[in-house]
């Protein structure tokens, strides 16, 4: 059996518009990039995290967290050294935290030869969760552990299922050089809504649900529309308006905030018309004066991957 294993988690978009907490996916080429051996000390032990100023203590850290978590349930007496390598900003709406306990439970799962379901090692990530946003939710986890577009359909007990969806579609990220705690952003949210927005929003998800499964187009344009969020968080993206209407203009089938922002992230039906959205975008943005990175991804299958 393996000592040692190297694995890529990928970053996540979630929510998707209207599916606050329940929807998400995962991308390609964006990701931390994990690295875990066993070890004779009891434990997880991060030794090494690259690309970001982030604690090394397990109680201050979401993979040593999630790690630990996973561990106890096992009743695993030996430990894990663990070393990070992030290239998901902190604070970006593209689930870094997420990333990096994903990652890690993975990696520990596969080194003590799958002993836990992916469902298992979701509920245990989610526990890293909590430090980043202050929440356990699933909408980052789940999607970088089984790959894929995911619906949580409930927490208690956790409850995802992979969803169906266009193969051809394609994802732009841009994601603004600022950082937005996701704990601070959720402080922004509506604490109750109206029922006229709850049925709004309600029809908008499962519009989206059926409009991927059938590769509906117009439909999932129409359905990503978010009553509840994005009003609120987008007063956090400097030029958000400004890039959704570029996008839209452009022919995105839908524009939003990945997570709690600042990324906003637009759909197009395939890799020609994702370059028209993310051209549009791009000329949108350099008239903000902040700067920015710009991504074009499909959506990963696969989850986190060994290397």
């Amino acid at each position: 059996m393996k000592t040692e294993i190297k694995v890529f988690a990928p970053a996540t978009v979630s929510n998707v518009g209207c599916g606050f907490d329940i929807l998400g996916f995962a991308l390609e080429g964006i990701g931390d990039t994990i690295k875990v051996r066993k070890s004779d000390k009891k434990g997880i032990n991060i030794t090494k995290i690259v690309g970001a100023d982030l604690p090394l203590s397990n109680n201050k850290n979401v993979a040593g967290i999630a790690g630990m978590v996973m561990l106890k349930h096992l009743n695993y007496e030996g430990g894990f050294e663990v070393e990070i390598e992030k290239g998901i900003a902190a604070g970006s709406g593209l689930g870094s935290s997420a990333s990096s306990s994903a990652g890690v439970v993975v990696a520990i799962n596969e080194l003590l030869g799958k002993p836990c379901t992916q469902l298992a090692l979701v509920a245990f990530a989610m526990e890293g969760e909590v430090l980043a946003s202050g929440k356990k939710h699933a909408d980052n986890v789940a999607p970088c552990i089984i790959g894929g577009f995911v619906l949580i359909r409930g927490y208690e007990p956790v409850d995802v299922t992979n969803l169906e969806y266009p193969k051809d579609m394609y994802c732009t990220v841009l994601h603004p050089a600022i950082e937005v705690k996701t704990i601070e952003s959720r402080k922004l949210l509506p604490k109750h809504i109206s029922l006229e927005d709850a049925v709004k929003q309600w029809g908008n998800v499962g519009g989206l649900v059926a409009g991927l499964y059938k590769s509906d187009y117009d439909l999932i344009s129409r359905s990503m529309q978010d009553v509840v969020a994005e009003p609120n968080r987008s007063t956090l993206i400097p030029g958000f308006d400004a890039v959704k209407k570029a996008a839209m203009d452009a022919g995105a089938v839908g524009c939003s905030i990945s997570g709690s922002g600042p990324t906003i992230f637009a759909l197009s039906k395939n890799k020609e018309e994702s370059i028209v959205v993310t051209n549009a975008m791009k000329v949108a943005y350099d008239q903000i004066g902040v700067e920015f990175s710009i991504n074009v991804s499909q959506v990963n299958q696969n989850g986190v991957s060994e290397i």
